[in-house]
Order: C-alpha cells, then structure tokens, then sequence
C-alpha cells in the first residue's frame, strides 16, 4: 500500500491494528500472513526487489523441508516458479585432512530432499503476490520506523512520514540491526567474526546432481549449493583480507581460484554474476520480548552462515509466534505479556542450539592448532559411518 494511503487512513481514525510487523523481507512478510485473520498493518522500509527476467539473484536461501511445508500453507510456495527451485538430495562435507570426510543423503532420512534452493528474490516475490491477494494486510512501504510508544492499553508506533498505528502488540522482523529493537532498550550480544561472505553463481562443466558441496579450509567455509541446470551458487566464509583479494578478482581468476579451492569437483566454472560480500556477526539477544513487543528473525538472532539455518530459524519464529497469537482465548490481547511469554520460551533452545553449534563449529576449524584438527576431522569421518544419529541430524535440520 503507497505511504500516502496508509497515511490517508490515519487521518480518517481506521488505522488501528491488532498488530503491527516492523520489516517486509521474507520472515515479516511470512509473519503478516501467517497472522491472518488479524488486523495487520505492515512496515516496510525498501520497495520489493524485482525478479531478475534473466538470470538468478545472487542472495539464495536453503529452505527446510518442515519451514516448506509452512509456505505451501500460507499459499506462497506454489506462487515459486519450479524452475527457479533446486531440491539438495545430498550434502558433501570435507574437512581440511583428508580423513574428514562427511555425507548426508536426504534417503538416509526418508526424505525428498534435504533443501530446496530458492532465490531470495523469488521466495519475496511469491510473498509479495500472496499479501496483495489477500488483501486485508495494510502495507505501508516505503516507510521507515521513527518510534514507539508503549504503556498498559496500547502501542503506538510512528513513522518518519508522520503516520502514526495503534495496536496491541508490535512485532520486530527489521533484521539484525533492528531498529524495533533498539527502539525497545532489548540488549544485543554481538561477535564479529572478521570475515565477508563472498557470494557469486557459477556455471558448471560438470552436473551438479543436486549435491550441496563445503570445504573446510584454512582460509574459511567454502559452500557451492546446487542451482537449476549446471549452475551453483558459491557462499565462501572467510577473513576480510582474503575476502578482499577475492572481491578485486576479475571474472575469470575469480572462477579459477574457486575451480581450485573446490578441488575441480564440478569441472571448469564460468562466473556468472558479479561478486558481492557482506560481513558475518553471530548476535545473540537477551530477551526475544518486551512489554507488547516481540521480535522474530535476524532481529531475535544472526548465526554464522556455515549451516544454513539462518532463515531457517527466522521461519521456525513466525510459526511460534503466530501459533501462541491465533491460541490465545478469544478476548486476549495479542500484546498480553503472559501471551508472549510463551513465544519466548517455546523458542529459546532451538535459536540458542543452532547460534552455538554454528559458532563452536566455525571456530574449531578456524583454529590451528594440530589437536583441534585432529578432534574436527576424525570427528567428521567417525559420524559418516553413524548412520542412525546422522538420519537423527537431518531430521532436526529438516524442521
């Protein structure tokens, strides 16, 4: 909805909301949705980035198979063209010795697919098609948050353009520099991790078959995730130095550099798209809630790229939330304090599991020590050959 609309209904005294979602990327918009038949108004700094008519984003998430099936109820996933869609049957892991070695298959599991690659650009697309349908959600974009004022009755939030919402409860999906959050005085943790994700699609001389590869190396997290076709989509995790080296690459050392690194395994590589890096921070929040507030996604936590989870986690919250929302009894406020107690609590293991596992993993392969490469390596080849607790693995992966 155009900002001068939104405004317009403020104005005429209708823009009051049961709950008002601060941020419309993928788990803000997911959330909107997810909370129907409230009265939601959401908030969305940047206008919807268009699907590229030729070519695939460079941003692509791996999307769980239970976090699927939640967008296949919401209508979304069905919006997704299949053939911007990639499933992962299978997970190659190696180590820096040779000895650490790791396979999961998604069969090991009695599953389709480990993942399903999909372009963000695609993923927001779909949504986008899903709210305008629905019609009901109030979306105010571009808009940008200014305030927010609490007390016992109410939430009032404002925004730069003067337009002001009222609601019970007020919800957080603004990422990892949340302004809601500050806006709320909830303390943020924050370890910078002193690298860049470097990010760029390939094309490759080799089928991929749908394998999702990771190096564990010296120099970082080398991942190339299977694309549509002979393409993968190359995510390396790595200190700022390297990582500048890689960025100021031409076209054809960048591919080379990354034909070595990932020892040939799909034959020449052609680079695609122009490379990009963004700076990797493992934050963690102390309270996911405050007095008629609640945050979900990067704005409740960031983890190291290194597993995937990231949207992941910020899906598994919206289905929490907006589950404890449309359970409360019929005449309780959705900003009851009791209310979002219960959000919070419900999710505090997975989000503090997944932070920890990703961080404690990353950093005993950064360390250099010859115990630490000992432990990490026969630890990766001991479990390839557990077949149960790896079926065990997948399965919470694929929550």
């Amino acid at each position: 909805m155009p900002p001068l609309l939104c405004k317009a209904m403020v104005v005429m005294g209708s823009m009051k909301q049961d709950v008002v979602v601060v941020g419309g990327g993928p788990v803000g918009a997911a959330l909107s949705l997810a909370l129907q038949p409230l009265r939601v108004a959401l908030v969305e700094a940047h206008p919807p980035q268009a699907l590229p008519t030729q070519g695939f984003d460079v941003r692509v998430y791996a999307i769980s198979p239970g976090n699927i099936t939640f967008l296949e109820a919401l209508g979304v996933w069905g919006r997704i063209d299949a053939a911007r869609i990639q499933p992962v049957a299978a997970m190659s892991i190696q180590g820096d010795r040779a000895d650490g070695h790791l396979v999961f298959r998604a069969e090991e599991a009695g599953l389709p697919a480990l993942a399903v690659i999909v372009e963000g650009a695609a993923l927001q697309s779909a949504l986008e098609d899903a709210i305008a349908e629905q019609g009901q959600i109030i979306r105010c974009c571009p808009a940008r948050l200014a305030a927010i004022e609490r007390d016992a009755a109410q939430v009032r939030v404002m925004l730069e353009d003067g337009t002001a919402i009222s609601a019970q409860l007020v919800i957080g999906s603004d990422g990892r520099d949340s302004a809601v959050r500050r806006a709320a005085g909830l303390e943020a943790r924050e370890s910078d991790y002193g690298q860049l994700g470097v990010v760029a699609h390939f094309e490759t001389a080799q089928p991929h078959h749908g394998t999702a590869f990771q190096w564990f190396r010296g120099d970082g997290v080398l991942a190339l995730l299977p694309l549509p076709g002979h393409r993968v989509s190359m995510v390396w995790s790595t200190p700022r130095p390297h990582a500048e080296a890689l960025l100021a690459l031409d076209d054809e050392a960048l591919a080379a550099k990354v034909h070595a690194a990932s020892m040939g395994v799909l034959g020449e590589l052609k680079l695609l798209t122009r490379a990009a890096g963004f700076p990797l921070r493992y934050n963690r929040v102390a309270r996911l809630i405050e007095s008629r507030l609640a945050l979900a996604g990067d704005a409740a936590h960031s983890v190291h790229p290194l597993a995937g989870q990231g949207l992941n986690l910020g899906f598994r919250d919206v289905r929490e939330l907006a589950a404890v929302l449309q359970s409360r009894a019929p005449r309780q406020d959705c900003g009851d304090y009791a209310l979002l107690r219960r959000y919070e609590r419900a999710r505090r293991e997975d989000i503090a599991t997944t932070g920890f596992s990703a961080d404690a993993l990353q950093s005993l392969f950064a360390s250099r020590s010859g115990l630490a490469a000992a432990v990490r390596n026969s630890g990766l080849g001991a479990l390839n050959g557990l077949t149960a607790l790896k079926s065990l693995l997948i399965r919470h992966a694929a929550a």
